[in-house]
C-alpha cells in the first residue's frame, strides 16, 4: 500500500513547560474552568472523529509526561510548579528527552503509517520529524511549518536581544534584573527547535518552509550595529541564506498566492506539515499559549490549509503532520466574542490536509 493510502495514526503529547509568569500563576492557582478537555488530543478528536472515515484512522492515545508539566496539574502537583523548576526542566533539555521518546514511539508503533500528533509544546515536532527523516531520508522529506514564530532562535541570542531592549528602551516591558535573562543554556525548546534540526543537519534548509511568521526582524532591526542584535537577527537571516523559505504573516495577507508559488518548489516525495495554532491568536481563536501577535482570521487559515492540501499528488505524499501549542485552559472557553474555536479549526485543518488532500477527495483504499 502506498504511503498516502495508509492510515492516519493520531497520538498526543500534553507537555506544557511554559515558563511565562501568567502560565505558572494559573497552574499554581488552579485558574481554569472545571469543564473542557485536559488533553488537546481529546478536544481535537471530539471535533474530528465523527466526521472522517472510521476505517482510515486510529487513535493511539497520548504520551506520558510528568504530571506537574501537564496543562491542568492536580492540586498535589502544583507545589512543584515554579519559574525555577520549569526553567530547570527546559535548560536541562527535558524537551529534547521527551522529543526523543516521541521519535522512538513513531518509529516503533506508527511507521510506515502516517503520524498525526496533537500537542502543546511545539518542540515535540522535532521528535516526529526526526523519525520520519530517518525513515524516508532527509533528502526525500520537506518540512512545512505554519507558525507566528520562527522557532529558530537559541536562548542566549533571545536573551541578548532582550538585554539590549532593557538597555536602550525606557518603555521596555522586560526587567533588566530578571535573573533568567542571564546564563541560560542553549537547550532544545519551543523557540529553538528549528535551529537544532538545521544545525544538526536533520533538515535540509532548502526543504524548509516557514509560513505566517510575525517575528521576522524589521529592516530597522537589521541595521542595528549592537552585537547582541546582530547575533539575534542572524538567526533569521542565516536561515534564508541557507535556502529556507520564510513567508511573513503580512505577506500571507497581502499576497496569498505567494504561498502556493513557494510550494511549487517542493520536489521531495514526502512532506511533513506542522501547524502552531497561534497562527490565529487574538483573531480566529484564543486557545493557544502564545498570544503576543495578532494572527490570521479563520477564512485566511482555511485558505492556508487548502494551499497545503493541494501540494499532494501521486508523486508527493503526506509523511505526517501535527497540531501544536493548544492551551486547554483556554481552548473551547466562552469569551465575550463567543465560544473559542481552537479545537474546531484544528480539526478542520487536519480534515483538509490529512483526509482531503490532492484532488479534494478522501484517499481510497
Amino acid at each position: 500500500m502506498e504511503n498516502n493510502l495508509n492510515k492516519i495514526l493520531f497520538f498526543g503529547c500534553p507537555l506544557d513547560c511554559d515558563e511565562k509568569y501568567d502560565s505558572i500563576q494559573e497552574k499554581q492557582n488552579g485558574a481554569w474552568t472545571t469543564n473542557g478537555f485536559n488533553d488537546p488530543l481529546d478536544g481535537v478528536m471530539d471535533n474530528l472523529g465523527p466526521y472522517i472515515p472510521q476505517d482510515q484512522w486510529d487513535n493511539l492515545g497520548s504520551m506520558a509526561v510528568p504530571p506537574w508539566l501537564t496543562p491542568k496539574p492536580s492540586p498535589s502537583e502544583r507545589s512543584k510548579i515554579t519559574t525555577e523548576t520549569v526553567i530547570s526542566f527546559i535548560d536541562n533539555n527535558g524537551c529534547k528527552a521527551l522529543a526523543d521518546e516521541i521519535d522512538e514511539f513513531v518509529t516503533r508503533q506508527i511507521l510506515p503509517g502516517i503520524p498525526c500528533m496533537v500537542g502543546i509544546d511545539h518542540s515535540m515536532t522535532g521528535g516526529v520529524y526526526s523519525a520520519l527523516a530517518r525513515h524516508y531520508g532527509r533528502e526525500n522529506l520537506s518540512l512545512i511549518i505554519i507558525d507566528s514564530h520562527t522557532d529558530a532562535v537559541p536562548m542566549q541570542l533571545l536573551a541578548g536581544a532582550i538585554q539590549y531592549d532593557t538597555d536602550t528602551n525606557p518603555s521596555s516591558v522586560h526587567d533588566a534584573k530578571d535573573p533568567f535573562l542571564y546564563n541560560r543554556s542553549d537547550s532544545y525548546n519551543a523557540s529553538s527547535f528549528i535551529h537544532t534540526l538545521v544545525s544538526g543537519k536533520q533538515v535540509d534548509p532548502k526543504n524548509l518552509y516557514i509560513i505566517g511568521v510575525s517575528d521576522y526582524p524589521e529592516k530597522k532591526a537589521l541595521r542595528i550595529k549592537d552585537v547582541r542584535i546582530k547575533k539575534y537577527t542572524s538567526a533569521y537571516t542565516d536561515l534564508k541564506r541557507m535556502g529556507a523559505k520564510i513567508i511573513t504573516k503580512k505577506e500571507c495577507k497581502l499576497n496569498p498566492d505567494k504561498i502556493s508559488g513557494f510550494f511549487k518548489h517542493i520536489k521531495t516525495p514526502y512532506v511533513y506539515v506542522s501547524i502552531d495554532m497561534d497562527i490565529g491568536a487574538n483573531n480566529a481563536l484564543e486557545g493557544v499559549r502564545f498570544r503576543n501577535w495578532k494572527g490570521l482570521n479563520e477564512a485566511q487559515i482555511h485558505k492556508l490549509g487548502q494551499a497545503v492540501a493541494r501540494i499532494f499528488s501521486d508523486s508527493i505524499h503526506l509523511a505526517g503532520m501535527d497540531i501544536c501549542e493548544i492551551d486547554p485552559r483556554r481552548a473551547g472557553s466562552v469569551y465575550p466574542s463567543g465560544k473559542d474555536r481552537t479545537y474546531v479549526i484544528a480539526a478542520e485543518l487536519i480534515k483538509t490536509i490529512a483526509f482531503n488532500r490532492g484532488k479534494g477527495a478522501y484517499p481510497s483504499t
